[in-house]
């Protein structure tokens, strides 16, 4: 299967339109409706109906496995550039937002490091394709336990550190005087939905939410729970480190905030360096 016409037909399902793919791709009409119909005629099977574009039931299928093998492409692609590639000085580190903690602080280098803070599901890939040549990412997890990452590509993870959880209240919430909480007490509660930034308490508690809130910027998300928006889980320095608000610490379930860093297989001696002082012990504990 020929991935160049494999990322034209993505991008026709995703813009519903062979006009609007054909701008985005740089190519003519013409060109991304032979793309079309030579995968179509490679998999024996109509894959978009054209009026209106849409996936067929076959197209549906192949857009399930075209993301991860575009993304396992590009990421092959980055692998080996690397290897081959003058080695450059700086380091770009992505980071989800709760990942930038004070390992990281710590660790950064006063000069030579482009931190770009993305929502966490963002992280992998953007080690795996080269976009990045770090990645720290962030989640729930029980104590000593992975994070289940997407499969991206043969990134080295390694567990940096974890840390105890604690639920971001208004003041005047009935719990915020609670010495620990545990989640089963907030099952009828309203969460803020914050897939960018805060953390998703388990599905066997989650709720309607009470607002969505799409950026990654932690002193707008500690804002919204302070004022009664809905509750955050968050890790306990977070919370407690809050403006306003009441952090009371999760007691049940065991879960922990889990951070990870995110290595290629031929990081450059700069990223080798910064990975390195990421990794090592917390003197601290």
């Amino acid at each position: 299967m020929d991935p160049h016409l494999l990322r034209t037909f993505v991008t026709v399902a995703r813009l519903a339109s062979f006009s609007a793919a054909a701008r985005e791709l740089g190519y003519t009409q013409s060109a991304v409706s032979q793309h079309i119909a030579a995968l179509e005629g490679d998999l024996r099977t109509e894959l978009l109906t054209r009026r209106p574009v849409a996936p067929t039931p076959a197209g549906l299928r192949l857009l399930e496995h075209a993301a991860p093998l575009l993304l396992r492409l590009d990421a092959a692609r980055a692998d080996v550039l690397r290897l081959a590639a003058a080695p450059p000085g700086r380091v770009a580190l992505a980071a989800s937002p709760l990942a930038v903690g004070p390992r990281l602080l710590a660790a950064l280098p006063a000069t030579g490091v482009e931190l770009r803070v993305v929502p966490p599901d963002q992280v992998p890939a953007a080690v795996a394709t080269g976009g990045c040549d770090l990645g720290l990412v962030d989640g729930l997890a029980a104590a000593s336990d992975p994070l289940r990452l997407p499969d991206v590509a043969p990134l080295t993870v390694t567990g940096i550190g974890e840390e105890p959880l604690a639920v971001l209240l208004p003041a005047g919430h009935p719990f915020a005087r609670r010495a620990a909480l545990r989640l089963d007490d907030l099952a009828d509660a309203r969460w803020l939905d914050a897939p960018h930034a805060g953390l998703a308490p388990p599905a066997a508690v989650r709720t309607a939410p009470a607002l969505r809130y799409d950026g990654t910027d932690l002193h707008a998300l500690c804002a919204l729970a302070a004022a009664g928006h809905g509750l955050v889980l968050l890790p306990h320095r977070v919370a407690v480190a809050a403006a306003a608000g009441v952090a009371v610490p999760l007691a049940d379930p065991r879960l922990v905030h889990r951070t990870e860093l995110l290595t290629p297989r031929t990081p450059t001696p700069a990223a080798a360096a910064l990975s390195a002082r990421l990794a090592a012990p917390d003197p601290l504990g």
